[in-house]
């Protein structure tokens, strides 16, 4: 929806496009409404598999739009950046899916790293799109996002630091503190993001976010908070 809004008028061939993905992932969400912790895993798998197929289409489509706006053969009002981000995390959805079906269920501690690393590097973009969204006049946002952009830079490249001397096992207490550094870091950003989401479905700011994509923002933080929930149990049963 985001990329078709950026789309000049002229782009129809691409805003079809975009307006059929959101049809196809539209119903795959109205399907999954209808199952339940009783489902069959045979079932589940296959869904995963097709959840997989549209999700490996839906990053084809946003690296080729990527490759056109690049190329300058369209004129897009999304950034470069923000297609590139999106792609990636249709990326990382489709990885998930695979791991699934394949049974891989429990992180390993460079998996942890790993995907700190790519929840840091999207907590660092959307801090970048929030200030240069928001209009100029709202100063003191402006300050605090490109603040936000340049905390979650650091500690993306500490992260990218750490996953570069690959800590194993028995580094666990390393981990541990790697993981309150960046909830501290995220829960202050997840509710910057809340009330800005909040302040622009009020019409109470000046900006050019749709009020989606400003509540979409504000889930991937809530997300990336429950993550890190889930790899501090999975490091303290490692303890145990």
């Amino acid at each position: 929806m985001f990329l078709s809004l950026g789309f000049s008028a002229n782009d129809t061939k691409l805003i079809l496009e975009a307006q059929q993905y959101i049809v196809i992932f539209e119903r795959i969400e109205e399907q999954i409404t209808g199952y339940n912790a009783q489902t069959d895993p045979e079932v589940i798998r296959q869904l995963n598999i097709q959840v997989y197929q549209a999700a490996a289409s839906i990053w084809a489509y946003k690296r080729k739009v990527l490759g056109l706006i690049l190329r300058c053969q369209i004129v897009s009002n999304n950034y470069p950046l923000l297609v590139d981000h999106t792609s990636r995390e249709a990326a990382y959805f489709v990885k998930r899916l695979r791991e699934l079906n394949e049974g891989k269920l429990r992180p390993l501690p460079e998996a942890i790293i790993k995907e700190n690393v790519f929840f840091l590097k999207i907590m660092a973009d959307h801090a970048k799109f929030i200030g240069h969204l928001l209009d100029p006049s709202e100063r003191k946002l402006v300050d605090q996002a490109r603040a936000f952009s340049h905390d979650f830079d650091q500690l993306l490249f500490q992260a990218q630091d750490l996953e570069h001397m690959r800590p194993q096992s028995e580094t666990v207490p390393l981990l541990d503190q790697f993981l309150d550094q960046n909830r501290v870091s995220v829960v202050s950003l997840r509710d910057f993001k809340k009330t800005a989401r909040d302040l622009i479905e009020a019409c109470r700011i000046k900006s050019n976010i749709h009020p989606l994509l400003a509540d979409h923002v504000f889930r991937e933080a809530d997300r990336f908070l429950h993550i890190i929930d889930a790899f501090e149990e999975s490091l303290t049963s490692q303890k145990a």
